[in-house]
């Protein structure tokens, strides 16, 4: 099957300043699909060459018209005032969301075409028509998904979880007790909960664009770092907050950072308030508050490099097993082929 892949991002690295977290899982996707026998068309700009200047290898393509195409992916865009809601050349324009539109208004209502919108933010509305077209599947990462819409996680390489060793993760130097990969964005309130007080008295670092920490002067914020600095700061750390948004708290959307840090050995704390938070690990790693963190970090220091620590680590790598990219291809090429038969 061709299909048309559309995304605002990269593959590769990309650059520093930019929120796009779809790094640590998206070319995994896309080379799984390769592997199936699937061929991709990227439908939005090269934005490793524009503007990393990341030279990737050929079998990757990208078409700025509108190609025939078998099915069409979208990794969801939604307005963001001053940035992609602007007229095409204004200061600060991202042309995301116009090119997403011309896509939709071709492909999935004009011709038809079987489509796939993966709401990789929860920003679809409710009650957007696109949710009632019987060959467009809305997918979430979230294990419970809004009301018509499928569970399509984010991906981890099979092969990342079947080679990790988790006696050299616990043998790992660590330095720190708690660390932070990730945006502010709607996490005050957990990081005020969980992280914040625990972090006080312990070493730690929070890496990513946090734009008013006034509130935190005792917390060590490092702003944005390179996307391969990410696991650098894992590997340096006991353990890691799983901090979400309320909104993905509430339906069990978990982002990257769960597999991220497990894969570095960092252990995922996990607020008991995420629904469905004993699917994400071992129930020794839940917290109700602060003192809960702190009482985990100082076990973690007691066990570091032992044999309880490396049987810890190798239960967490166990709860990534619902993550694997085997099993989300099976998903999709199962929508797929649905959203073919409801097209024709």
């Amino acid at each position: 099957m061709k299909i048309g892949y559309s995304f605002w991002g990269f593959l590769g690295p990309g650059v520093t300043d930019t929120p796009d977290g779809g790094r640590s899982h998206r070319r995994t996707l896309i080379d799984a699909l390769f592997a199936r026998g699937h061929d991709i068309v990227f439908l939005q700009p090269d934005r490793d060459l524009a503007e990393a200047g990341t030279v990737l290898p050929p079998r990757y393509t990208w078409d700025a018209g509108l190609p025939e195409i078998d099915a069409l992916m979208l990794e969801w865009r939604w307005p963001i005032p001053g940035r992609n809601d602007t007229w095409c050349g204004a200061p600060g324009h991202t042309c995301d969301l116009h090119r997403q539109t011309d896509l939709v208004a071709h492909y999935t209502h004009r011709l038809r075409t079987p489509t796939i919108l993966w709401d990789k933010d929860r920003w679809l509305p409710a009650h957007d028509p696109m949710r009632t077209l019987p060959h467009v599947a809305v997918c979430e990462p979230a294990l419970h998904p809004s009301p018509g819409a499928t569970s399509l996680l984010f991906p981890v390489s099979d092969h990342a979880l079947d080679t990790a060793d988790p006696w050299r993760l616990a043998r790992t130097d660590r330095h720190l007790d708690l660390a932070y990969v990730g945006n502010q964005y709607d996490r005050d309130a957990m990081f005020d909960q969980f992280f914040a007080p625990a972090a006080a008295t312990r070493p730690h670092v929070v890496a990513g664009k946090w734009t008013d920490t006034t509130a935190w002067p005792q917390v060590r914020f490092t702003g944005r770092i390179p996307f391969e600095a990410v696991a650098a700061i894992h590997a340096t750390s006991l353990a890691t907050v799983l901090l979400l948004p309320r909104r993905y708290a509430a339906v069990g959307h978990m982002t990257q950072r769960l597999f991220e840090s497990v894969l570095a050995g960092c252990l995922p704390i996990t607020p008991r308030l995420i629904r469905s938070a004993a699917k994400f690990a071992p129930d020794q790693l839940h917290v109700r508050d602060s003192a809960d963190v702190a009482r985990i970090c100082d076990r973690l220091r007691e066990i570091k490099g032992t044999r309880e620590h490396a049987e810890l680590i190798t239960d967490c790598l166990r709860y990534l097993d619902m993550f694997r990219v085997s099993k989300q291809l099976l998903t999709l090429e199962r929508i797929l082929h649905e959203r073919v038969v409801s097209a024709t």
